[in-house]
């Protein structure tokens, strides 16, 4: 297990633990009190800790390197029931968005979300999880194929961006995530989105406009990273912390400024720690917004969506 700076006191107690169990094995010592000190310790360091967490803590909660991503998510809930559809039909196969037919329970659904890697060959192989125009196509014609069949769509986001490159933006990027939003805030389906990871800016909007959308207790959400943010307008990383407290990214903050639905309670420690619970926990939250949705027609489910788009932003002075 990897641990963050700011998890370092539990690593620290989690090493002594381990070594008091130790001895307690290799010598005829009994260590039965010491380690239920420790025990006690590290249950009071890990609430103390994780109640607390800044919004660039949770930041870096969304990237770790054991954090479950899409197709681990797509696997435990679907489990061989997943059938993986490739390429947009124009230009080729974007292995940064997966997308495909799965079943939980007996509901079909089409899943689409962005793939990162856990290793530096794949994360190559998923270009880091960033989306370029033809994997936004890909997503838009699956959904348009669910559609066509009464599939509810679920998506799953994970990016930290689009692809900026000069060849994403010469086939259309921009287009491309405009088109999506357009055809997803009148898809005459269902749509489920749920925030696993890093939600940034219109690499994440592209596949993100829903019927429900939930975030994962660890997550965020916001048109910029917080150390681009900080970068734009102190010249400088350094500012990260204060950039990521003055987004209001945090799920949170995104419930509060109504922007999301729902919030997903995380196992104690972050979805890394206890992914089976995790996968469990988003699995029955796609199904209950599913039941919401699923007996509306076509034209009020898209009526529905239109005015909860529509009425985002506005306040009364």
């Amino acid at each position: 297990m990897e641990y963050l700076e700011f998890e370092l006191p539990i690593k620290e107690l989690e090493d002594q633990l381990q070594k008091c169990k130790i001895i307690g094995e290799e010598s005829e010592v009994d260590v039965t009190e010491t380690c239920a000190q420790i025990e006690k310790k590290l249950s009071a360091a890990k609430k103390d800790i994780y109640k607390n967490l800044t919004p660039w803590q949770r930041v870096q909660l969304s990237r770790h390197p054991n954090r479950p991503y899409t197709l681990d998510y797509i696997r435990a809930i679907c489990g061989d029931t997943f059938l993986e559809l490739h390429g947009d039909r124009s230009f080729k196969d974007d292995k940064a968005m997966i997308g495909g037919l799965g079943k939980i329970g007996d509901q079909s659904f089409m899943f689409i979300g962005q793939q990162k890697g856990y290793n530096t060959k794949t994360r190559q192989y998923r270009n880091f999880g960033m989306a370029n125009p033809e994997g936004y196509r890909k997503a838009l014609r699956l959904m348009k194929s669910a559609e066509k069949f009464g599939i509810p769509v679920v998506t799953i986001l994970d990016t930290p961006g689009a692809y900026p490159g000069l060849e994403a933006e010469e086939r259309g990027q921009g287009e491309a995530i405009a088109r999506n939003i357009l055809e997803m805030t009148r898809l005459k389906v269902p749509i489920v989105t749920v925030v696993i990871g890093e939600g940034a800016s219109g690499g994440a909007l592209g596949i993100g406009v829903g019927d429900k959308v939930l975030m994962l207790e660890n997550t965020w959400y916001s048109v910029i990273s917080p150390e681009s943010c900080s970068s734009i307008l102190w010249r400088s990383w350094e500012y990260k912390e204060q950039a990521a407290e003055a987004l209001k990214l945090t799920a949170s903050d995104m419930k509060k400024l109504k922007l999301v639905d729902e919030i997903i309670k995380e196992p104690a420690g972050g979805a890394h720690r206890d992914r089976e619970k995790t996968f469990k926990l988003v699995s029955n939250a796609i199904v209950k917004s599913f039941e919401d949705f699923k007996n509306l027609s076509p034209e009020d489910l898209v009526s529905n969506r239109m005015n909860k788009y529509l009425e985002m932003g506005v306040f009364k002075g």
